[in-house]
């Protein structure tokens, strides 16, 4: 078992180096404790514009940046690159992939994966956006997608490789949607000149009966218009039945023929072996109290997408979005210091700063408390806000750039298939082929 170091300081694990985790190491950097990083990446990324990397506008190192460059100098910090499997809570160790770890304190980030609801055949042949491979896997499935149109003989063999359907219309299905549209008006007939725009359909879809549905009434309606009048067909109050790969099956009988279905419906916690069945909770979040602390432990905590503090007011938690991991992970560094200190600790109470989505160029959305914008302006505020948000000073400067010349030549990014993307086979249905996975 890999023991502390030789230190009088507690020992903090925090698994996961996404917002929560990274917050929450950085605010603990002047604290009397000695913390141990862990994640299977080496890298932080930025989850709100993996669609740009899965579109081909941005590359993938512009959304990413070390996770040991960025605790540079931090003399308290170690990181390691390591997967956890199992929780011992009762012994105070962990299970990972490079052997057990003891901890004094264990903090849970993990965050969240693509949520389909048990159906095999939809997660199968959806494509899910929530890492950096992932988005990879999606950019170079769609180009190949493309050159497969482009060789089609006959428009019924082409339609299904230029049809783009986004399965869930919050802020992921929206920009997605809104990227895919943008390529088919500004993009598609530029590098493949045998295809027209009128060819390429997008399609949104949900059960709900609104766009963004977490944000308000108004910003919601303002999306839907935007959508609409990009060409993007909006499909409302309608549930997925199934999909296989070439049809996508509505329960109301609609039927749509594609190659490219993006599923965005809904997440669930990452939660490795080892927590009580009864801490499970909806959205396979870990129950916490007020203070993020795992029910039934004493030094174990939960914060971001994996955590949900259930309370009167928040009977399914806080919502998973970025400013609930890094505001929990500034409060919780405080509680750990005043827990190392003997100190009383302070519930966290989560201010909402408010939400916003982009739709395409000159096209965004945002609720701020009471003000609510659309348009140009909330464009401006949700690129400043999500350049501001990315870590490293030449990864600021490289999006930057590429969005300054995707907003002067309409044409931004360089769409290369650096790796081909191929689906593993169902092993149910041929066990004997096994492709290699692309991640």
């Amino acid at each position: 078992m890999d023991s502390k170091q030789n230190t009088k300081f507690p020992l903090v694990v925090i698994v996961g180096g996404g917002f929560g985790g990274v917050e929450l190491a950085s605010r603990l950097a002047k604290e009397p404790v000695e913390i141990l990083l862990l994640d299977k990446h080496n890298y932080h990324s930025f989850p709100p514009l993996l669609y740009q990397v899965a579109t081909g506008s941005l590359e993938c190192e512009s959304i990413a940046f070390s996770l040991r460059k960025n605790f540079e100098g931090q003399k308290n910090l170690r990181f390691r690159v390591a997967e956890v499997t199992g929780v011992n809570t009762e012994q105070n160790y962990i299970e990972t992939t490079i052997g057990e770890i003891a901890y004094d304190y264990l903090v849970m980030a993990t965050g969240s994966t693509t949520n389909f609801f048990g159906n095999k055949d939809i997660e199968h042949y959806a494509m899910p956006m929530k890492t950096i491979p992932e988005a990879l896997n999606l950019r170079y499935m769609f180009l190949q997608n493309l050159e497969q149109a482009v060789i089609a003989k006959t428009k019924e063999e082409r339609d299904p490789y230029l049809t783009f359907v986004m399965v869930g219309a919050g802020p992921t299905g929206v920009e997605l949607a809104g990227s895919f549209a943008e390529l088919r008006n500004h993009v598609l007939s530029k590098d493949y000149p045998e295809l027209k725009k009128e060819d390429m359909k997008v399609y949104l879809v949900d059960f709900l009966p609104r766009v963004l549905g977490p944000m308000s009434e108004q910003a919601s309606n303002k999306a839907k218009e935007a959508l609409l009048g990009m060409g993007v067909e909006v499909l409302l109050n309608v549930k997925v039945q199934s999909y296989d790969g070439n049809e996508l099956k509505f329960e109301d009988g609609r039927v749509i023929r594609t190659k490219n279905v993006v599923w965005s419906a809904g997440v669930m916690g990452i939660v490795p072996n080892g927590f009580a069945k009864e801490n499970i909770v909806r959205g396979n979040r870990i129950k916490t109290d007020e203070i993020n602390r795992v029910v039934g432990t004493n030094n174990v905590f939960a914060i971001g997408d994996v955590g949900a503090i259930i309370t009167e007011a928040t009977p399914n938690g806080y919502p998973g979005v970025a400013q609930v991991a890094i505001q929990q992970g500034k409060k919780l560094a405080e509680n750990i210091a005043h827990l190392v200190k003997g100190e009383p600790t302070e519930p966290f109470k989560y201010k909402d700063l408010g939400s916003m989505a982009t739709i395409g160029r000159n096209k965004a959305v945002a609720d701020l408390g009471k003000i609510k914008l659309s348009g140009f302006i909330a464009w401006l505020i949700w690129m400043f806000i999500h350049l501001i948000s990315l870590l490293g000073f030449r990864n600021k400067v490289v999006t930057f750039i590429n969005w300054l010349g995707s907003y002067m030549t309409y044409n931004g990014g360089t769409r290369l298939i650096i790796r081909r993307y191929v689906r593993e086979a169902l092993p149910e249905v041929d066990e004997a082929v096994q492709l290699p996975k692309t991640d």
